[in-house]
């Protein structure tokens, strides 16, 4: 790893996705002012405030109380640094854009430090309270959820968020655990899934889609990603650039249509057709992905897809 990617590797033990693909794509302007609306550790943050000059700008957003104290300790004695606890989806009711933006930055699902974190429940390969939220002190854990919900909504949410097939198995299973004790922590609800469903799928654990299907939930990242999409459009100035990373086909998928915009409805052939609304934004470029160094280098890459698209003037 070399220039900007080393430079903001050093900013915290997270590597950052795509780092030079995304800087790239918000066509960082010296006196610009962007928002990096995922903190994580800050590495795409030092990307850009380096090409920042003394009159540029840069704010910071994270749902997750730990990302902003690392965000106020490496960059909030930056005079050119504004610094927010809160969900991208709220950016648009932070003063500090109200001025209009240059770029908005969007580097969804969750960070290599919650990963690494046991204790924060997203990962089953560790074992710890089976939390999963990005802002744990508001909401709703994934514990408290799956004591409550009923088996339907247990098997909506996993089908929905996770594509598991076996969903309607799965919350069966969960309900009957929770009658003779809750499940309280990531290794119980692990060990569940492996007995529910056995190594169906070589290579993938049996708790990956469920895993997932349970933070989406509990994050509502879906519903932030598109209120957050909007409120960006909202504040970015004509020309300006939003370069989204995601991670699953889910948010892909709504990123893409979100920049496409809205298509009419088919009528039957021979009638008028309707016309197509213009979209704000138009993308700029294809999707792209990382490289083979990049993967090799951080394995957690290998889903990535970055879009970046401009504001229309």
């Amino acid at each position: 790893m070399h220039g900007v990617a080393a430079m903001a590797e050093r900013a915290g033990r997270h590597i950052p996705v795509m780092l030079d693909e995304a800087v790239a794509g918000l066509a960082v302007c010296p006196d610009g002012r962007y928002l990096d609306g995922t903190y994580g550790r800050g590495g795409h943050a030092a990307a850009i405030l380096a090409r920042l000059g003394a009159h540029g700008r840069l704010l910071l957003m994270d749902r997750d109380p730990a990302a902003i104290r690392a965000a106020r300790a490496t960059f909030g004695a930056d005079p050119r640094v504004a610094v927010r606890h809160g969900n991208f989806a709220d950016l648009a009711d932070w003063n500090e854009t109200a001025a209009g933006l240059d770029g908005v930055l969007l580097d969804l699902g969750v960070s290599s430090p919650q990963l690494d974190e046991a204790a924060r429940g997203f990962s089953f390969m560790t074992d710890a309270p089976l939390d999963m939220r990005m802002d744990p002190t508001a909401g709703e854990s994934a514990a408290e959820f799956l004591a409550r919900a009923d088996a339907q909504t247990i098997a909506d949410v996993l089908w929905r968020y996770g594509d598991e097939r076996m969903s309607r198995r799965i919350a069966r299973a969960i309900v009957a655990r929770r009658e003779i004790a809750p499940l309280a922590r990531t290794g119980e609800l692990a060990e569940l899934l492996v007995r529910t469903l056995g190594r169906r799928e070589p290579g993938k654990h049996p708790a990956t889609r469920t895993f997932q299907a349970l933070r989406i939930h509990v994050n509502g990242e879906l519903d932030a990603l598109q209120r957050g999409l909007h409120a960006a459009v909202s504040v970015l100035r004509p020309g300006g650039r939003l370069a989204v990373i995601s991670f699953h086909s889910l948010e892909d998928r709504a990123v893409k249509q979100f920049i496409r915009g809205p298509q009419p409805e088919r009528v039957r052939r021979g009638l008028p057709q309707p016309a197509a609304a213009t979209s704000p934004l138009v993308a700029v470029g294809r999707k792209q992905f990382p490289g083979d160094a990049e993967i090799a280098a951080n394995p957690r890459a290998r889903s990535a897809v970055l879009r970046v698209a401009g504001k229309r003037a």
